[in-house]
């Protein structure tokens, strides 16, 4: 199987093997209904299908635009989403949203103390019938997985998700099983209680493409969502507006946004920058990270290729969570920040 995180050139042509591609859009088609090369086949066709999806998402999600942008760009950029902040702001909500919205699967794990790694992806039980063992799937098998306070297990339950995350794969008692396509991790991190949280990998978090925080919501906006929720939950009433077939579409469009050589050399200074000025810098599978947001971004707005606006906008909520400085912080927004204002595109 491919990593996913080793495709081809990016800005070159397709991720991956276009044949590869060619064949997961046949499954795509066979499993929900829709026609080989169905779905979006240009940047505005990304652009359009983006809309339909953040405006089902805003019908739960009041106020959060840019979360619901960030996710999608995660999404499309083959990537998982951290997301750090208070109990009790829509994180759960936000990512059943989007996940009803392209009618995909959705999972839950409540990440506690005692939780196991098999709790996660799966374990073998043995059948008195057949004298056999029957894999019984984790919650991990899902196009979207919502890891709830992964910071509240401890680090070789966290280390469950690597594989998954890095390789779109798990492995239990030696066979290897290949995970829903596309998939994502959306994880939520608890940041008031550190007394009784872990502090996360720094393998881990360098998997995740984004960081981001929801933030509370002002007066308005709160009075929107009591007055939502007085009845049924309005989750409920999201309704499908794409499909897993025309997700993987626009992975493919994405991953074609053209993203120059001087692009691609700027990521890199922004990346070195963040090396030299810090404790641990973002890595090489950042500044990849970097250019493929930056290219889903690019698609949001209906362009077919990459431009430095793209590249700012994207780096902060990709680059920041990956950088350590020196007084041994995770919080690396201010080096990200002057990275930004020193470095020029040449």
């Amino acid at each position: 199987m491919t990593d996913p995180g080793e495709s081809g050139p990016v800005g070159t042509g397709p991720a991956g093997s276009a044949d590869a591609e060619s064949s997961d859009a046949e499954a795509a088609g066979a499993t929900t209904g829709a026609g080989a090369g169905s779905g979006p086949e240009t940047p505005a066709d990304v652009a359009t299908l983006a809309d339909r999806i953040v405006e089902e998402v805003e019908d739960v999600i009041v106020g959060k635009r840019g979360a619901v942008e960030h996710v999608l760009v995660t999404v499309l950029a083959r990537g998982h989403l951290l997301v750090e902040d208070v109990p009790g702001v829509g994180k759960t909500t936000l990512a059943k949203s989007v996940a009803r919205s392209i009618d995909g699967s959705f999972k839950r794990v409540q990440f506690t103390p005692d939780l196991l790694p098999s709790d996660v992806t799966g374990v073998n039980v043995f059948n008195r019938r057949t004298d056999e063992f029957d894999f019984q799937p984790g919650p991990v098998f899902a196009n979207v997985v919502l890891g709830d306070e992964i910071n509240r297990a401890p680090p070789k339950t966290q280390s469950a998700l690597l594989e998954a995350m890095e390789e779109n794969q798990v492995t239990t008692d030696g066979t290897t099983r290949e995970l829903p396509d596309p998939f994502c991790v959306i994880a939520t991190q608890n940041d008031v209680e550190p007394g009784q949280t872990y502090e996360l990998p720094v393998a881990e978090v360098d998997r995740f493409t984004k960081k981001i925080r929801l933030g509370y919501p002002d007066t308005e906006e709160e009075a929107a969502i009591l007055g939502r929720l007085t009845g049924d939950h309005p989750v409920d009433s999201v309704e499908p507006v794409a499909t897993i077939a025309d997700v993987r579409a626009a992975r493919r469009v994405v991953g074609e946004v053209e993203a120059s050589e001087a692009v691609r050399e700027y990521v890199a200074r922004l990346a070195v920058f963040t090396r030299r000025n810090a404790k641990l810098g973002a890595s090489p599978r950042g500044s990849l990270a970097l250019i493929r947001a930056s290219q889903a971004r690019a698609a949001l707005d209906g362009r077919g290729y990459v431009i430095p606006d793209d590249v700012q906008t994207e780096a902060p909520t990709v680059l920041s969570h990956r950088v350590r400085t020196e007084s041994g912080g995770t919080d690396g927004a201010d080096v990200v920040s002057d990275a930004l204002d020193r470095i020029r595109v040449e």
